[in-house]
């Protein structure tokens, strides 16, 4: 088995690509060793001194780690997590525990703009952001301002407030005039 991997923006964040599906669907956030009980996978990974999140996508996984360790002294300890992982042919989550679709639900009066928003992030923002390591999901929706949950690489990452305001923003007010910001939210 040979896993590539790739920088992304976020300095703290590497992307895995083992070479074959991780989640058939949707993605698995998991911020802190506490959230990975669901999943085998993410917790060889947490095994690993020095990791503070893991993330999964459709063929690739994310970890960030902690600002006190280099990326040297981790980076073949994680190879190993995920090779053993899928050498042991444990599934990558528990029986029962579902990956996330991402987007929170909405209903009432701006159930048609939601509908839209969410749209143009599945179609336009999320695929360019899973290419960096990450995911960005509708979190809600109140008097103009869209509110986004960012996981994987795009937590945390310096560059992260310049992607919602500069692009995700523009994007949305450009075509759906209802919106007018566009804010982070930690989940």
């Amino acid at each position: 088995m040979f896993i590539q991997t790739e920088s992304t923006p976020n300095p703290a964040t590497l992307k895995f690509l083992p070479g074959q599906t991780v989640l058939e669907l949707g993605t698995a956030d998991f911020p802190s060793r506490d959230t990975a009980g669901k999943s085998p996978l993410a917790q060889r990974i947490f095994d690993v001194d020095g990791v503070n999140g893991v993330f999964f996508g459709n063929d690739f996984v994310t970890v960030t780690k902690g600002d006190d360790i280099e990326w040297d002294h981790i980076k073949p300890s994680i190879l190993g997590a995920i090779m053993e992982h899928y050498q042991s042919g444990q599934p990558v989550m528990n029986d029962g525990a579902d990956a996330t679709g991402g987007h929170a639900e909405h209903s009432g009066e701006d159930a048609a703009i939601v509908g839209q928003i969410k749209e143009l992030l599945d179609s336009r923002v999320r695929p360019a952001v899973a290419q960096d390591g990450g995911d960005i999901t509708f979190h809600g929706f109140d008097r103009g301002v869209v509110y986004l949950h960012m996981q994987g690489a795009c937590a945390g990452c310096p560059s992260s407030t310049l992607t919602l305001k500069m692009g995700i923003e523009n994007l949305l007010r450009h075509y759906i005039p209802e919106v007018t910001e566009v804010r982070p939210v930690a989940v």
